[in-house]
C-alpha cells in the first residue's frame, strides 16, 4: 500500500473534548489578542502610557506558557488516542 494511502487512512489526531476545544479557543484568542497588541502597540501606548509595554509583554508570556500547556496536553490525548486505535486493530 502506497504511504499516502496509509497516511489517509491512519486516524491523526484524538476527537477533540469540551476541556481541549475550550483550551485552543483560549490559546486562538490569546494569538489573536497578542498579533493585535503588536500591530496596534503605537495607538494602545498612546492610549495607557508607560503601562503598554508591560501589557505586551504579559500577554506574550502567557501566550507562551499557554501554547506550551496546550501542545503537551493536545500531544498526549492524540498519543493515547493513536494507542487506543492500534490496540483496537490488532484485536479485529
Amino acid at each position: 500500500m502506497p504511504l499516502w494511502l496509509d497516511m489517509l487512512r491512519t486516524p491523526m489526531a484524538a476527537p477533540e473534548t469540551r476541556f481541549l476545544g475550550w483550551m485552543r479557543h483560549v490559546w486562538q484568542g490569546l494569538c489573536l489578542a497578542l498579533a493585535a497588541a503588536t500591530l496596534l502597540f503605537a495607538p494602545m501606548r498612546a492610549l495607557v502610557g508607560p503601562v503598554a509595554p508591560g501589557l505586551a509583554a504579559g500577554l506574550l508570556l502567557l501566550t507562551t506558557v499557554h501554547t506550551f500547556i496546550y501542545f503537551r496536553v493536545k500531544g498526549r490525548a492524540d498519543n493515547a488516542h493513536l494507542e487506543a486505535v492500534g490496540e483496537g486493530e490488532e484485536c479485529a
